[in-house]
C-alpha cells in the first residue's frame, strides 16, 4: 500500500508539469494570482491591472495565440518590469515552456534574477512552490537558470557569446535592447543569435522591451516603426475625442493639456480620469507585429508637475534632455550627427577673465594625456550645472621615460590658481590617460602621486551605448586602480556642450588671453573629429573620424569633465558653502574612494 501511495505522488509531480493551460489572458492571471514585492514596487501586494488599465492591451498581446513578436518602447515609470514579470509568472504557472530572458549584460541579469525575480516566487503563493528552494548544490535553481514543472527560465548577457550558445527556446523576452552591443563578441547580432534558438517552435514568442536612445540607431525605434505602431488614447474630457498624451500640447500654467479636436485645456486628474475609457490605437494595423509604445503622461505613479519640474532643470543641458526624452517621453533623441564644429566660432567667444578663475568656478578639475616628448594638461573649472571655464592648458616638455619629466607634472598639480579676490584654488582631482608607450610609468606615477592629490589612471574605451564611466579595477601591478570610460558618450557630450550658445548649463568659457594656451591649435585640436555612420559588415556602425591630426583637445576636456563625473560632487551645497571654507575644503580634501551616495561638498 506504501509502495502505491508512493507511485501515485511521483506520478502526480510528473504530470503536474503538462497541465493544461488554463483559459486566462496574462491580464486575468496577474489580477488572480500575483503579489508585487515590497523590493521591486512602490505598491505591494495584490496586483491590479486597473491601476494602470493600459498595461491589459500589453500584456494580453504577449500572451495571445495569434501574436508571435511584441515590440514595447516605453518611457520609465509606466510598469514596464512589472509586466515582464508578470509575463514570466503566468508562463511558470499556467503555460510551461522554455524561457530565456536576454538582458544588454550578465551582471543585469543576474542581478534581475536576485532582485526581481527571486522576490517575486518568494511573494506569490502559486509560483513559491514550483521553483526549489536556491542552494549551491543544486544544480536545477541557480541565480542563471531556474527550472519549474513543465519548463525552465536562463538568464543571459548580450555581451556574452557562451551564454547564447544553442538550446531550444520557446519564449524570449528581450529588455532594454537599446543597450545591446552590436555583436556578442564575434558572434553576430545578439537578437538575431537568441531568435535562431526559437525557430523549431510553431508557437514561439518574441517580445522586445526597451526606452529609445538615438533617432536612427535606436534598436527598439526601428522595430516599432515596422509594428502595427499602437499608441494609447484616451478620451477629451469636454468633447470625448480620444488622442494619445503628446508633449507639444502640455500647458504649463495652469499645468494641462490642450485637446487636439476642441482646444480646451483640462487639468492631469480629469485627463488621466478617462484611463478606464482608453485604448490602444494603431497606426499600421496589417502588420504582424504588434508593437506598442506609451510615455510617463499616462503614467499613475508620475504627476504632470514632476515631469514639468523636471524638464526646465534638464532643459538647458543637451546631456541632462537627451536623457529625459528617452526616459520621460519614451522617444528617441535627434543627435547632431555628422556635425562638424567651426573652430573659428568657438574661438571667438572667447572672454576676458577677472582673475585666473571667474568668481562661478567652484572646483577645478584636470585632464592629462601622455606623449611621447611631453605631458600635455588642461586645467577646467566647474560651476553649477557643470557650466565649464577653461583655466589652463599646459605643455610639459620633456621624455616621459624619465623620472624629471613626472616631478615637472607633480609640480604643476599642486599648484593654485588665483580669483580676483585674491582667493586660490587648487585642482580637485585629475584623470590621466595609461595608453600609448609610457602605460607603467604612468601606474607609478598616479601610484605615488595619489597621497598627494586626487589622481585616477583611466583607459578609453569606444563603441556606441557605454556610459562615460564603465567600472573600476585594480592595475596588474596592484598599485592603482583603472577606471574605463565610454570616450563616445564623453564626445557626444562635449561636442553638445560646445553647440551651446547662451550662458548656463553645460556651457563652455573659454579666457581671451593666449598665455593660458587657448589658441588657434588648440580649438583647432578641440573640434577635430567628427561624428559619421558607416558601413561595416553590412550594418550600420557610429565612428568618430578626425578632421586634423592633432586631437589632444578633445581628449583632455574629456579627461577633465571624468574626473568630474567620478567624484560626482554637490555642486548646489558647494555653492550655497562660504567661499573660505569651500576653498579650504577642496584643498585639503583626500578623494580617494569616491562615494556616490555621499557627494563631495555635501555637509559644508
Amino acid at each position: 500500500m506504501k509502495k502505491i501511495k508512493e507511485s501515485r505522488c511521483r506520478l502526480k509531480k510528473l504530470l503536474k508539469g503538462f497541465k493544461p493551460p488554463l483559459n486566462l489572458t496574462l491580464s486575468e492571471w496577474a489580477d488572480k494570482y500575483m503579489v508585487l514585492s515590497a523590493e521591486s514596487s512602490a505598491e505591494p501586494g495584490r496586483w491590479r491591472t486597473s491601476r494602470a488599465p493600459y498595461q491589459k492591451g500589453i500584456m494580453d498581446a504577449m500572451t495571445d495565440d495569434g501574436t508571435e513578436e511584441i515590440i514595447f518602447m516605453a518611457s520609465a515609470q509606466v510598469g514596464k518590469t512589472a509586466m515582464l514579470l508578470n509575463l514570466l509568472g503566468y508562463y511558470m504557472h499556467q503555460d510551461p515552456t522554455s524561457i530565456i530572458i536576454l538582458m544588454p549584460t550578465l551582471e543585469m541579469a543576474s542581478s534581475f534574477s536576485k532582485k526581481r525575480i527571486a522576490p517575486m516566487i518568494r511573494d506569490t503563493p502559486v509560483l513559491k512552490g514550483l521553483v526549489k528552494e536556491s542552494r549551491s548544490k543544486n544544480a536545477e535553481n541557480t541565480i542563471k537558470e531556474k527550472t519549474f514543472p513543465g519548463g525552465y527560465m536562463v538568464l543571459v548577457g548580450a555581451n556574452s557569446p557562451s551564454s547564447l550558445a544553442s538550446r531550444p527556446i520557446r519564449v524570449t523576452i528581450s529588455d532594454e535592447i537599446d543597450r545591446f552591443p552590436e555583436s556578442a563578441g564575434e558572434e553576430g547580432d545578439p537578437l538575431a543569435l537568441v531568435d535562431k534558438r526559437t525557430t523549431t517552435y510553431y508557437n514561439r514568442k518574441l517580445v522586445r522591451v526597451s526606452t529609445p536612445t538615438i533617432r536612427g540607431r535606436s534598436k527598439i525605434e526601428k522595430l516599432f516603426n515596422q509594428s502595427t505602431m499602437d499608441r494609447w488614447n484616451v478620451p477629451c474630457p469636454i468633447c470625448g475625442e480620444y488622442q494619445s498624451y503628446e508633449w507639444a500640447r502640455i500647458n504649463f500654467e495652469p499645468i494641462g493639456m490642450e485637446c487636439i479636436s476642441c482646444g480646451e485645456i483640462s487639468s492631469e486628474g480629469l485627463w488621466k480620469g478617462g484611463s478606464s475609457k482608453g485604448k490602444w490605437i494603431s497606426g499600421a494595423p496589417n502588420s504582424k507585429k504588434r508593437g506598442f509604445h506609451i510615455n510617463e503622461f499616462a503614467s499613475p505613479w508620475r504627476s504632470w508637475e514632476d515631469i514639468i519640474k523636471d524638464f526646465k532643470e534638464k532643459k538647458d543641458d543637451p546631456q541632462t534632455l537627451m536623457v529625459w526624452v528617452n526616459t520621460t517621453l519614451g522617444e528617441s533623441w535627434v543627435d547632431n550627427e555628422g556635425k562638424e564644429l567651426d573652430w573659428e566660432t568657438i574661438m571667438d567667444r572667447r572672454e576676458e577673465y577677472l582673475g585666473e578663475i571667474p568668481e562661478r568656478v567652484l572646483l577645478l578639475t584636470a585632464g592629462i594625456d601622455v606623449q611621447d616628448n611631453r605631458i600635455e594638461v588642461e586645467v577646467i573649472g566647474w560651476g553649477l550645472n557643470k557650466e565649464s571655464w577653461g583655466i589652463e592648458y599646459k605643455v610639459i616638455h620633456g621624455d616621459p621615460g624619465k623620472e624629471s619629466t613626472w616631478h615637472k607634472l607633480a609640480e604643476y598639480l599642486q599648484k593654485e590658481f588665483s580669483y580676483a579676490d585674491g582667493y586660490k584654488l587648487g585642482i580637485t582631482c585629475s584623470c590621466i590617460d595609461t595608453g600609448g608607450h609610457h602605460t607603467q610609468e604612468t601606474y607609478d606615477f598616479v601610484a605615488k602621486f595619489q597621497w598627494i592629490k586626487p589622481i585616477f589612471a583611466i583607459k578609453g574605451m569606444g563603441g556606441e551605448g557605454r556610459p562615460v564611466l564603465n567600472g573600476v579595477k585594480d592595475t596588474k601591478d596592484k598599485k592603482t586602480q583603472l577606471w574605463t570610460l565610454g570616450v563616445n558618450s564623453l564626445k557626444d557630450i562635449l561636442y553638445s556642450r560646445l553647440s551651446l550658445t547662451e550662458f548656463g548649463a553645460g556651457y563652455c568659457h573659454f579666457p581671451k588671453n593666449e598665455v593660458k594656451g587657448y589658441g588657434e591649435n588648440y580649438f583647432k585640436s578641440l573640434t577635430a573629429e567628427k561624428k559619421v555612420v558607416g558601413m561595416r559588415k553590412g550594418k550600420g556602425k557610429v565612428e568618430w573620424i578626425k578632421l586634423r591630426k592633432r586631437n589632444e583637445g578633445i581628449d583632455l576636456r574629456n579627461y577633465g569633465t571624468a574626473a568630474l563625473e567620478i567624484i560626482d560632487p554637490n555642486l548646489e551645497e558647494l555653492l550655497q558653502a562660504d567661499k573660505k571654507k569651500r576653498i579650504d575644503f577642496l584643498n585639503n580634501k583626500r578623494v580617494e574612494k569616491p562615494k556616490p551616495k555621499r557627494k563631495l561638498g555635501s555637509g559644508l
